[in-house]
């Protein structure tokens, strides 16, 4: 008996073996088949064990966004997948760095994802929801965006401080900042004016910043020629790099 011949090396390029047959004679509707069924399911799982668990780096038009990739998933459904339906996608990342800003976490819940044939064929998913944890530690930068003619600061006891943008020096607001769910809870308690600190009523409203950003895309697509997929997994399988460039986006009017 002739005995096991030897290992064969994965090759994360041979789903699109499988795709490539079914791309290239893409028509109107595609063909509905196991095999087709079990291509789009190969090509799914192989980008899932790709980027599950790593650090990913994609290049976007407006710079690299890293991050930690923890969840990537659908309920892939036999039948569907022959034509082509993947049902909804969700993807969620955490440590991520997109330029000068850190966020904790973040999800991508792609609705609707489905190839649609033609030349080359287009990845399209209708709607896309994001959702977006900002770090409470990024004290500055939230009050920037909430109150962008507003500094903030915290000293080294934590007291948080409000100073107005333009004349720090005139004086400024001490707030007390409490996490609640997913918002940040600013209440006065205290104005300095010309080194004077007046203690302010303990009824003075509280003024609350979302620590959750949430989003909604119309519609997103991205064309999938196999030498665009190709290059993704070769890249994903050497270096976790991943490059997106422009990716075309409906407006909602």
């Amino acid at each position: 008996m002739a005995g096991p011949g030897p290992m064969r090396r994965w090759d994360p390029l041979r789903p699109l073996d499988m795709v490539g047959a079914l791309w290239s004679s893409a028509s109107a509707i595609p063909p509905v088949s196991t095999g087709t069924s079990a291509a789009y399911r190969t090509l799914f799982m192989t980008i899932r064990r790709l980027v599950v668990g790593r650090t990913v780096t994609v290049r976007l038009d407006r710079g690299d966004l890293r991050m930690t990739v923890t969840e990537f998933d659908s309920r892939l459904d036999v039948r569907k997948l022959a034509v082509g339906q993947l049902d909804d996608v969700r993807i969620s990342a955490d440590e991520i760095i997109w330029g000068t800003s850190g966020f904790d976490h973040a999800t991508a819940l792609l609705h609707n994802v489905h190839v649609r044939p033609g030349a080359p064929p287009v990845l399209v998913a209708a709607p896309v929801e994001l959702t977006l944890d900002v770090p409470t530690a990024t004290v500055d930068e939230l009050f920037l965006a909430a109150m962008p003619r507003l500094l903030g600061q915290v000293d080294d006891t934590g007291i948080a401080r409000l100073f107005w943008g333009r004349r720090p020096d005139w004086g400024n607001v001490e707030v007390d900042a409490e996490l609640h769910g997913s918002a940040l809870s600013l209440r006065p308690r205290a104005v300095t004016v010309g080194g004077r600190r007046l203690a302010l009523p303990l009824r003075t409203p509280a003024y609350k910043v979302l620590l959750r950003i949430t989003g909604t895309v119309p519609e997103w697509r991205l064309d999938i020629s196999r030498r665009r997929m190709e290059v993704a997994l070769q890249q994903l399988s050497t270096a976790g790099l991943l490059t997106l460039g422009r990716a075309a986006v409906r407006p909602p009017w």
